[in-house]
């Protein structure tokens, strides 16, 4: 076998497997006299170990992802290969653009992690080399039209309870919402580093529960669905969708609360903008509630990109978390429809790291 894995310093979140246990996988899906030829690790990804392999037998590639150990995941990331799997029923709308599940396993006889064995998509990588950068600027908006269509078709998607899809399930919005402040918080704690500042958030999101149970309605949320995880077909002559990967931390919630949202809106007077026209996503909800509601929704995205520069080693990176969830906080103590908190805001608005 020939294997090429990625290059990491020692003591890195993501562990690389070895040609041992990636043919003894190759074995058990694909048979006994399956041999694999190469397998070659993919560097894109920040979270599981990807591999591209050439398998005897086999007329295309496939790809092998292996979750981290269970004791290396975050509560706020726990079980997401599974809970990925488990969404796959509910994203038929968009399955044509997704890679096929050939093989799952969970019982950690081979590897000692969970892992998935799918087809691998044609095309460029969006955010890669031969992805969008190839492409003149005027041309993007059309990708970003197409995108917001996706999202809109995910989020149409009704669902049975509020939180992650694989669960835990909630029966109302705002205790989704306290449950993920309060894993994150603890992931933070755990990392050695402050979660005041997010427990303030947290406190003011619980005084004002109403104000995001007025979402009364599971819809489906990507989670993850962006440019880093989209596919795009080779030289075609503009920027066109060909696939979507990497949908495992979808859950059940206000589609405000989608990463897909918070990205969109994230460099507004950009080609971005196309992603809210008529035949894309659509107008948002600029209603003072709805606003308010997404700074809580922001402040949970810079509670996990705080872990996320955390594990990568970005000191600048997590310090930049706190000034920007600082601005975040400041807003938040004021009421839904504009006025001042009173009391709450002298409560809560200090003493941020």
């Amino acid at each position: 076998m020939e294997l090429r894995t990625v290059e990491r310093p020692a003591g890195a979140f993501q562990q690389s497997v070895g040609a041992g246990e990636i043919q003894a996988v190759c074995a058990r899906v694909f048979g006994l006299d399956a041999r694999v030829v190469s397998a070659v690790e993919l560097d894109g990804g920040m979270y599981n170990n990807t591999y591209r392999l050439t398998v005897t037998g086999q007329d295309r590639p496939v790809v092998l992802r292996v979750a981290p150990e269970p004791a290396r995941q975050f509560r706020s990331e726990r079980q997401l290969m599974r809970n990925e799997y488990a969404s796959l029923p509910w994203l038929s709308p968009i399955a044509s653009l997704m890679p096929k599940v050939i093989a799952a396993d969970w019982s950690h006889e081979l590897i000692g992690r969970d892992w998935m064995v799918q087809t691998l998509l044609d095309g460029a990588a969006a955010f890669g080399p031969r992805g969008l950068i190839a492409y003149p600027r005027e041309s993007w908006t059309g990708f970003f039209r197409r995108l917001g269509a996706i999202t809109r078709q995910v989020h149409a998607v009704r669902g049975p309870h509020f939180g992650p899809v694989n669960g835990p399930g909630y029966a109302r919005w705002s205790q989704a919402v306290a449950a993920s402040l309060a894993d994150i918080a603890a992931d933070l704690d755990g990392a050695g580093l402050d979660s005041a500042d997010l427990r303030k958030v947290a406190a003011v999101a619980a005084e004002r529960s109403e104000v995001l149970d007025r979402i009364t309605e599971p819809r489906l949320l990507a989670g993850d669905l962006w440019i880093v995880n989209v596919m795009l077909v080779e030289d075609a002559p503009e920027p066109t969708v060909s696939g979507v990967l990497d949908l495992d931390r979808t859950l059940w919630g206000d589609p405000a609360a989608d990463w897909t949202i918070r990205m969109a809106h994230a460099k507004p007077g950009t080609e971005r903008d196309a992603f809210w026209d008529a035949d894309g996503y659509g107008a948002p909800d600029g209603s003072a509630e709805a606003q308010w509601r997404g700074r809580v929704y922001e402040a949970r995205h810079l509670g996990a990109i705080r872990l996320e520069h955390h594990r990568l080693g970005d000191v600048e990176g997590v310090q930049g978390t706190y000034e920007d969830m600082a601005a975040i906080l400041g807003d938040l103590t004021s009421d839904p429809a504009g006025d001042p908190a009173g009391d709450l805001s002298g409560d809560l608005s200090g003493g941020l790291g």
